[in-house]
């Protein structure tokens, strides 16, 4: 199964900066967040194949916080096939990919690193929580993880997000944290943040 998509051309030597977006958002949401970030990239941006009430989203939840965790593993396993197809489809080889999620679009790509590290290594996840309980014990090592989130964001506690810390390091992941004072959102110095991450990767 394939996703709705938009893609938009970029310079090779960028990375492609797969764009994932919150509830009820859409491939254009996260469109000026890419600019900001690596205005060079190309952009790959798809759908959230689940609709809740009309409202797009990657996964299926059971109640506001509650995953359905069997779902998110099936759609993370959708999502990692699509990325791995895109490589084909849009020749893009071996060129970088680092997905940009917020909410519920950073939730499956934490899933996605943690279950599937063939499609993708480099994430940055604003706004995120743990997404699966019992990670399998993979091989992380080659993944590298930026992690944006408030103290005081209701929909993300830093509880849970601390577990996903847990769970990426625990299988060898690097994980670079960036926490602000406030809620469930993308700041302006998570951006700039993100930003010097996406260069000291790049140089490293």
């Amino acid at each position: 199964m394939t996703l709705d998509h938009k893609y938009l051309e970029g310079d090779e030597n960028a990375p492609v900066l797969v764009l994932l977006h919150g509830t009820g958002g859409g491939p254009d949401d996260l469109l000026g967040l890419a600019k900001a970030l690596s205005p060079a990239s190309a952009v790959l941006a798809p759908a959230g194949p689940v609709s809740e009430h009309g409202a797009a989203r990657w996964f299926r939840r059971l109640a506001e916080g509650v995953f359905d965790h069997e779902d998110v593993v099936v759609r993370a396993n959708q999502l990692a096939d699509f990325l791995i197809k895109a490589r084909e489809t849009y020749g893009l080889g071996d060129r970088r990919m680092i997905a940009i999620g917020f909410s519920n679009g950073a939730n499956i790509a934490a899933a996605v690193t943690l279950l599937r590290p063939d499609a993708l290594t480099e994430a940055i996840a604003f706004a995120a929580m743990s997404p699966v309980p019992e990670p399998p014990a993979l091989d992380l090592g080659t993944t590298r993880v930026f992690l944006s989130n408030g103290e005081r964001d209701p929909m993300a506690p830093l509880t849970s997000t601390g577990e996903l810390v847990r769970a990426l390091r625990e299988r060898g992941a690097e994980v670079t944290e960036h926490r602000h004072a406030g809620g469930h959102q993308v700041t302006i110095e998570g951006v700039e943040s993100a930003k010097e991450w996406i260069k000291s990767i790049a140089d490293g």
